[in-house]
């Protein structure tokens, strides 16, 4: 008998041990997952540039009690690894708020985003290829801009720095945060007040021959306006092809590139400005976004492979990008069709814009190879 009931202390011991170890199991199985779960989701997302780290207390670790004894579940991924991963993560879109799922994540890393004024702008110009820029420009994990144009250097200036602010997108340590207003290329007093801001900004100018833009500028104005005048109508004074070219019509205006870029010159050098060719961002964008990484002193991440050419908008289109992971263009009014120009107010207005482009050209010290 006494056998017996040995036995079957044993067999229960043994059986009590045994789902102890299942349940220990189990739960550093789950504990993983979930980590492992947390880092994939997450790490979709774009890391952000001027945050303020702060430590957070380390959480408790659990305890239980298995067969009258304490035990304190340790996590298999040690503390150092986690805060190396959690630095690499990347968070939401521009529009993200600050309580979403993943801000909370970086949160219990001891990470909190905030935002901050921009450390680089695309100023200009406007139809040249500046929201193709920043759209590609935004597929590097390390850059994170404001999703619509914020006009604070030409419109919303009195508002003051804190407003302006506000509308930028959350960042953390290591990431730009960018801002695109292509009317802040032609603002006169906008370069004085971006000094103002920080005079180690960085500017970004898109340019593409101004004959082909001042065009793009009128597709888009008559797209709006179905009974707006003929082209050639508005670009000369006498409304006629052969006339003189009227330069108060902004299409035309803003096209004189040299006059603008002198205001910019007086407030920040040469090489705080990159140039980047419309032409060459549409011809191949992997070259010009390269350039682009460089000039902000970032990883070469962009690259080719994230570029499709879409032959029907004659247009380069994203393989995936911050807010969407799988193919698509930049919408609908890009690669809009032009309407047809006769080809004498082209010669006219090529004409008009050659000593003003060879300006731009000393100006800048490249060629861009208009006609």
């Amino acid at each position: 008998m006494h056998h017996k009931q040995l036995n079957r202390t044993i067999v229960i011991t043994t059986g009590l041990i045994m789902c102890a170890i299942y349940v220990l199991y189990t739960f550093h199985a789950c504990l993983l997952s979930g980590i492992n779960r947390s880092f994939k989701q997450t790490a979709a997302f774009t890391i952000a540039s001027t945050v303020t780290v702060t430590t957070i207390s380390p959480t408790p670790l659990p305890h239980v009690r298995i067969l009258g004894s304490i035990v304190r579940i340790v996590p298999l991924v040690d503390d150092d690894a986690v805060k190396r991963t959690a630095t690499t993560l990347r968070l939401l879109s521009p529009n993200t708020t600050d309580g979403s799922p993943k801000y909370r994540f970086l949160r219990q890393q001891g990470l909190r985003p905030s935002r901050h004024l921009p450390d680089a702008l695309i100023i200009g110009v406007k139809k040249s290829g500046t929201r193709a820029l920043l759209e590609f420009v935004r597929l590097h994990p390390d850059v994170r801009a404001a999703g619509c144009e914020v006009h604070f250097f030409d419109r919303h200036y009195t508002k003051g720095l804190a407003w302006y602010r506000h509308h930028m997108p959350p960042t953390i340590e290591g990431q730009i945060t960018m801002e695109k207003t292509p009317s802040y290329f032609i603002t006169r007093e906008a370069p004085r007040r971006v000094r103002h801001m920080n005079p180690s900004t960085k500017l970004l100018v898109v340019v593409r021959d101004p004959v082909t833009r001042a065009i793009s500028d009128y597709t888009q104005a008559k797209s709006k306006k179905r009974d707006m005048k003929r082209f050639e109508e508005l670009a000369f004074t006498n409304g006629s092809a052969g006339g003189v070219v009227d330069t108060s019509w902004g299409p035309v205006r803003i096209g004189v590139y040299a006059k603008y870029l002198e205001r910019w010159l007086e407030c920040f050098p040469l090489s705080q400005l990159l140039f980047v060719s419309g032409e060459r961002l549409i011809a191949d964008p992997a070259v010009e976004i390269g350039r682009v990484q460089d000039f902000l002193g970032l990883k070469r991440v962009v690259n080719e492979k994230h570029f499709y050419f879409n032959s029907t908008k004659g247009f380069p289109c994203l393989l995936k990008s911050e807010e969407r992971s799988s193919p698509h263009c930049l919408g609908k009014t890009k690669g809009r069709n032009h309407p047809h120009i006769d080809s004498v107010a082209i010669d006219r207005l090529r004409e008009f814009y050659r000593p003003f482009n060879q300006k731009f050209y000393h100006l800048t010290g490249i060629n861009f190879g208009w006609p």
